[in-house]
Order: C-alpha cells, then sequence, then structure tokens
C-alpha cells in the first residue's frame, strides 16, 4: 500500500486517519440510486445494474473547510456518503476477492446542484455540471481497513445546524462495496487512488449560505463543511 503515501500533501493529497500521512486521489466514481428511499424519494426506480457518475479528483475537500455557495443554482443539496479508496490496481475482479482492493473508507457528502442536475435529467444531457463542480467532495480523513475493517452495516447520518436530515445504515445500501468494486472493475481498471462515493440515502436537501453540514458514519471521522455566509 506504500504506494499511496505521500510525504508532503499537493492538491490531490487527501489526509488519513494516521499522524502526518496522505493519500493521493485519482479519480472519484459515484454510485447513483443505491438506496431505494432515495430513488424513490427522487422519483426514480433502484439501479439495476448499478450506474456511476464521476467528480475529479480536484473537486475533493478536506473536512472542517468552509466554502463558497456555488455559482449557477438556486437549489443546493448536501448527499451523506460513503466513500471507499481502492489501494491496487485490478479489472474484472471477482466479488469474493472485492473487498482486499480497499485501502480504507471516509465519510463523504457528494454536493449537489439539484436544479441543474433536474434540466441535465429533463433534455437526457450529462449530470456533470450537477455534480463534478469545484469542491462538491467533501471527504472526512481516510481509516484504513486495518484500524476501521468493512463498515457494511454502520449508521450514516447528516446534520445540518444540528438538525437531522438523513440516518439510515450502509446495510441499506441495494448494491454492496463489494458488488460495485467488482462490478466498476469490469468497466475500468480501478488504480490505486480511486475513491468511490457509494450513493446516499433518503433524506437529501437543501444548504444555504451559513449553515453546517456534517456526515457522520460510525466508527469514521466525520466530513464537516460550512457554506460562507
Amino acid at each position: 500500500m506504500a504506494i499511496l503515501q505521500l510525504r508532503a500533501p499537493n492538491l490531490m493529497a487527501h489526509p488519513t486517519s494516521e499522524p502526518d500521512s496522505y493519500v493521493e486521489l485519482h479519480r472519484i466514481f459515484c454510485v447513483g440510486r443505491n438506496y431505494a428511499e432515495h430513488a424513490r424519494e427522487m422519483g426514480n426506480d433502484a439501479a439495476d445494474p448499478p450506474f456511476f457518475f464521476m467528480k475529479p479528483a480536484s473537486a475533493a475537500v478536506r473536512t472542517g473547510a468552509s466554502i463558497p455557495y456555488p455559482p449557477a443554482t438556486q437549489d443546493f443539496h448536501h448527499e451523506a456518503e460513503l466513500c471507499v479508496l481502492i489501494g491496487r490496481e485490478g479489472a474484472d475482479v471477482p466479488r469474493a476477492d472485492a473487498l482486499s482492493f480497499v485501502w480504507g473508507y471516509a465519510a463523504g457528502n457528494d454536493l449537489t446542484r439539484r436544479d441543474l442536475q433536474a434540466a441535465a435529467k429533463a433534455a437526457r444531457r450529462p449530470w456533470d455540471m450537477a455534480k463534478g463542480f469545484d469542491k462538491s467532495a467533501i471527504i472526512g480523513d481516510i481509516h484504513p481497513v486495518a484500524e476501521v475493517g468493512h463498515p457494511d452495516n454502520a449508521r450514516i447520518t447528516c446534520t445540518v445546524d444540528g438538525a437531522l436530515r438523513q440516518d439510515a445504515s450502509t446495510a441499506d445500501m441495494i448494491w454492496p462495496v463489494a458488488d460495485i468494486i467488482a462490478y466498476l472493475s469490469g468497466l475500468v481498471t480501478l488504480q490505486p487512488g480511486d475513491l468511490i462515493m457509494t450513493g446516499t440515502p433518503a433524506g437529501v436537501g437543501p444548504l444555504t449560505k451559513g449553515q453546517t453540514c456534517v456526515v457522520e458514519i460510525a466508527g469514521l471521522s466525520p466530513a464537516t463543511v460550512t457554506i460562507a455566509p
């Protein structure tokens, strides 16, 4: 796993739970509609098989940051997610071996310009500008598997200014982590530093200027962001 370690942080470096330790992010893959209740609240059926969209690695923001309200939207949403960091290269990975490719886990927040996403859906256009804009991926410290194991039944919550918005378990995912890795590795060759955001439970909602949003997953560091006034 040493290939992921950096001596000093740079634009794509993200801190781990270990002191003065960073990993370099390569790509960010996001799973759509991986919780049935969220799919229903958005007026959709659950995805079968899973589908993916991407954010640039440069969209990642460390927990505790303050970010500006993004341009070109009047409907800016939070989405609490379990994030999976890939630790070694793999293609066509069997499901039985998939978890051995995981370096670690983090709490994350897939920030979304919901109005742009709705317009893109209506026009049957890509979601890139709704999902992949600047500072759109808030990522907590990444915990190695050796420290936290595999959080396959962990409580996942999102609060906004202390008010609970999302509350579910990672066990509610339609496609568990092993399934996601196996399927995605049949589409692309996974690389060290790839980060997978595994989908969000029901309860997504708007963020406004001045609010603080906290995503927490049992056993992991929180992913916290404040929207600048």
